[in-house]
């Protein structure tokens, strides 16, 4: 079977490539194995945000009395917040489904191996049969890091999977990485009323992130109960729960559940790029300004390039590279990529953070506290908020329950021009 361009994973990126290539003409062929929607859709960004809002709605009751609203002894049913989460996903996952058919795609529901390259020709195989396509984009995804930490092969854990396919609450829960995503489900476990250990390698929570807005955050979880444990390596878990090394001195946290967190890792090894010299840079595949590969007719998008492991990043990459198959002048501008963790406040950053823009050689950085900002949207209820600002590259970065709601806004204005 011949097409224009055959498109490796349907996440993101994937659906997003298939779509815009459908639209203008392409004929086109989507080959997913497991779901359409990927990781995003059915195992990471909505069922953790749908799993977050229904415990935002409980920590809102909890405190309504200080909004003059009475409500007593407020209390939740876990398998109805599991099942409104699966009603989600399974609406979100069908309405990506056909869309993609709407465009005239052609989705095989099957894992595809690259071949090779015969008569100008990519050739890729599914199931037993065979696909020569003009173009190919790869969009494979990542796959959650399991450490090598001793003992863990003994014991029954949890990554972020499994952490979301609960059916009851462990009592006590250790986070192993203390990034967005062990923060966010730190925040779930915690309004759920589960005593919760995080437990991070650096110096502070939230990896890359604005490290004034991280503490802000981990500040306001310590006061919720949840214990941080910075600065710190685990050197093994046993029956007992994690045992842990800081300044030379071991100790154990004692936990039901433990919950690895420590970050996800480009998927290149199964799909066959070898067959094709596919160039490969750090932690993915390497790619040019327009997710072209060392292939000139090979493009690769989303989490496999090991650059920017997120959903709207890679719907971006994913226009992009359909664009400069079209002719379409497109480049990919990463300067401006939001990032955003949906913790109870929620904490959001566009561009540099004050840590980059104040190194040397950046010597026009401004920072600004603020309480009340022109357009009211960083006011805060009784706390601090914060934004840096960059004359050459801006970024703005704040904690707030709703903040994310203004993030297109943010994005707009550090892709374009900040007054003073």
């Amino acid at each position: 079977m011949n097409f224009d361009i055959a498109i490796i994973g349907g996440g993101p990126a994937g659906y997003t490539a298939a779509e815009r290539a459908g639209a203008n003409g392409l004929k086109a062929v989507l080959f997913e194995k497991k779901a359409m929607g990927g990781v995003c859709l059915n195992e990471g960004c909505i069922p953790t945000k749908t799993l977050l809002y229904s415990a935002k709605i409980l920590d809102s009751i909890k405190s309504a009395s200080k909004y003059g609203v009475s409500a007593e002894s407020p209390s939740f049913d876990l398998s109805k917040i599991m099942s409104r989460k699966d009603k989600t996903v399974k609406m979100l996952t069908g309405g990506v489904k056909m869309t993609v058919n709407s465009y005239g795609v052609t989705i095989v529901e099957k894992e595809a191996f690259i071949e090779g390259e015969k008569e100008g020709m990519i050739r890729i195989t599914c199931d037993g049969e065979n696909y020569s396509v003009k173009y190919l984009l790869v969009c494979t995804g990542s796959d959650t890091v399991i450490p090598p930490i001793p003992g863990l092969s003994g014991v029954s854990y949890w990554t972020s999977k499994e952490a979301l396919e609960i059916k009851e609450l462990p009592k006590t829960l250790v986070i192993i990485g203390g990034g967005v995503i062990g923060m966010e489900f730190a925040s779930f476990f915690n309004s759920m009323g589960v005593k919760v250990h995080v437990v991070e390698m650096m110096p502070e929570i939230l990896g890359a992130m604005d490290k004034e807005t991280s503490g802000m955050l981990r500040a306001e979880y310590a006061k919720r109960g949840v214990t941080f444990y910075l600065n710190t390596k685990v050197v093994e878990v046993n029956a007992h729960g994690v045992v842990i090394e800081k300044e030379g001195k071991a100790s154990t946290i004692e936990a039901e559940k433990i919950l690895l967190s420590v970050g996800r890792k480009a998927n290149l090894s199964r799909v066959g790029l070898d067959k094709l010299n596919i160039e490969l840079h750090r932690n993915g595949v390497k790619v040019d300004e327009h997710l072209l590969t060392s292939h000139p007719r090979v493009y690769a998008c989303g989490d496999i390039t090991g650059y920017s492991l997120l959903a709207h990043t890679a719907i971006r990459e994913a226009e992009v590279a359909i664009n400069h198959i079209l002719g379409v002048e497109d480049r990919m501008n990463y300067d401006c990529v939001p990032g955003v963790v949906y913790t109870n406040p929620e904490v959001a950053g566009v561009g540099k953070t004050e840590e980059e823009l104040l190194q040397p050689m950046r010597e026009h950085a401004k920072k600004y506290d603020i309480a009340e900002p022109e357009h009211g949207f960083f006011v805060k209820d009784g706390e601090d908020a914060m934004c840096v600002i960059g004359m050459a590259v801006p970024d703005i970065t704040d904690a707030d329950p709703h903040y994310i709601d203004y993030m297109d806004e943010w994005t707009f204005d550090v892709d374009g021009e900040v007054e003073d």
